[in-house]
């Protein structure tokens, strides 16, 4: 029997849902994945719930965006140290409310402490004044301003309910911001704690809101009255924020699905791209955006990668502990693993193979799925086409490069490539011709997306907008343009004619181009 860890009392519990706004009374039970028991009455918030927390985080923006930028990061200095004190209680809440195994978990509260820090030692520059040159030479200037967007509305899906949460959050509040979070009904626990965390730390209270819903009821009333709409998710849900970001004349941010493609060339090494795989087709149980469903595989070596792929597999370890055991945990909820049970069916009907896995595992929790390797899939089935976002991964052949490369850039969907060559000018080569927002060479993921200083998005139907990088700060911000003109010098003088004066600024545009002041 699962043994819950003690850190997660009831009194603890409760206490976190009271900050979500209810004043319907209705309330969803929010479940600890490994065994399907209750944890929790979540508050439910009415679109009524909703316009009070955007009312009370814009009054506490007034205050927050009026201090320095010096006096906002000391509140994230010390929520970075609160993070890392409470690390493995974070931990504890992920792997409640999402069955992941408890490596997942840990690393996923790497994210935070992370992306805080990066921006702390970033944003001073990125946010600061710039000047710029008028469109005289020394007689005008402009300066260039980054002001707060006001109320963010960050809508976090349940794969990565605390890194995206709350890690979405602290770049917005960095730049002066309120914001306004969803997490998932499903996960709510963690972010939850995270915005505690961050008012122990200082931040004024109320500045960052948790309301609650499912995505149809909340998600109207949210960008009514959003400033910015930061939404990860699906492609499908994605167009409908886009749609509504459209109507309200917001900025929004769009971190979409994938179906994301590993490369082995034929000169890889074979075992460090089988240890790969592992971590690639099956971490979290296969639910992250930047996941490998689709591995291709160079002739030459498919039949011993395959080989050695399947053992290992089967060799990984699946549980319901909360100790660091287990290699893979629980999907999230029944509903998700009947549909990646689907997916397995309807190409197993259509003709493609099992290698391994392909059924659930009741015995193990309510959710769990095993590990599953298909050789054979095609483009007539669910796996061969849409996202399964489970751990599924169908095995395919290629004889040369150029195949590989159209077979990877085949898809609606461009969010994350994994190329495998022991040449690395060679795959960083074969990365540029990949349609994807983020392309990792000889490693799956983690390098792409913990690189904080580099923008990370999706192509095509996987997103608009990024995360991470200076544009994952500045996309909060708006531009204000201040200029200055200190004589009154652009326009003909008294009693100089306008023909005289265009051919006066025609010489000067020849004379600024030719010095290179233009």
């Amino acid at each position: 029997m699962t043994q819950r860890p003690a850190s997660l009392t009831p009194e603890f519990l409760d206490g976190l849902v009271q900050r979500v706004p209810g004043t319907t009374g209705n309330t969803w039970k929010l479940t600890e994945v490994y065994t399907g028991d209750l944890l929790v009455e979540l508050p439910q918030s009415s679109p009524a719930d909703i316009e009070r927390a955007f009312d009370t985080a814009r009054t506490a923006q007034q205050i927050w965006g009026s201090w320095p930028l010096r006096k906002r990061l000391k509140v994230l200095k010390k929520f970075h140290a609160l993070v890392l004190d409470n690390q493995y209680l974070i931990t504890d809440l992920i792997q409640a409310e999402s069955g992941k195994n408890r490596r997942m978990a840990f690393e996923e509260s790497c994210d935070v402490p992370m992306g805080t820090s990066h921006y702390i030692k970033r944003a001073p520059s990125v946010l600061k004044d710039r000047k710029h040159a008028g469109p005289i030479p020394v007689l005008s200037h402009s300066t260039e301003v980054r002001r707060p967007k006001g109320v963010v509305a960050i809508i976090a899906p349940w794969n990565f309910p605390f890194a995206t949460g709350i890690s979405d959050t602290i770049p917005a509040l960095i730049a002066g911001n309120g914001v306004v979070v969803k997490p998932d009904n499903k996960t709510a626990l963690s972010p939850l704690f995270g915005v505690r965390l961050l008012e122990q730390a200082g931040m004024p209270k109320g500045l960052v809101q948790v309301i609650c819903g499912e995505g149809p009821d909340v998600g109207g009333p949210m960008l009514a009255n959003a400033d910015y709409v930061m939404f990860t998710g699906s492609t499908a849900t994605g167009r409908i924020i886009g749609e509504l970001a459209g109507k309200h004349l917001i900025g929004a941010c769009l971190e979409l699905g994938g179906k994301n493609p590993m490369l082995v060339l034929e000169d890889a090494n074979v075992d460090e791209a089988v240890h790969a795989a592992l971590f690639g087709g099956f971490g979290n149980s296969g639910q992250i955006c930047m996941h490998i469903e689709r591995l291709y595989v160079h002739d030459s070596i498919y039949d011993e990668f395959r080989d050695k792929f399947v053992a290992a597999t089967e060799a990984m370890q699946i549980g319901a502990t909360y100790d660091f055991g287990p290699d893979i945990g629980s999907l999230v909820s029944v509903d998700h693993r009947d549909r990646v049970a689907s997916h397995v069916d309807d190409a197993r009907a259509k003709g493609a193979t099992v290698l391994t896995g392909g059924k659930a595992r009741p015995d193990l929790g309510p959710a769990f799925y095993e590990p599953t390797i298909l050789e054979g899939v095609t483009k007539d089935m669910l796996a061969g086409s849409t996202e399964t976002f489970g751990p599924v991964v169908g095995l395919y052949r290629f004889s040369t490069e150029d195949e590989a490369i159209a077979l990877a850039n085949d898809t609606d969907y461009g969010l994350n490539a994994s190329v495998w060559s022991k040449d690395v000018k060679r795959g960083l080569a074969v990365a540029r011709r990949i349609d994807s927002g983020n392309v990792n060479v000889n490693d799956i993921l983690a390098t792409a997306y913990a690189s904080k200083g580099s923008p990370s998005g999706g192509l095509k139907q996987s997103g608009v907008g990024a995360r991470h990088g200076d544009q994952g700060l500045l996309k909060y911000t708006d531009a204000q343009n201040i200029a200055l003109l200190k004589k009154q010098v652009m326009e003909p003088k008294a009693g100089q004619s306008y023909e005289a004066y265009a051919k006066q600024t025609q010489s000067g545009l020849r004379w600024m181009r030719k010095t290179r002041l233009r």
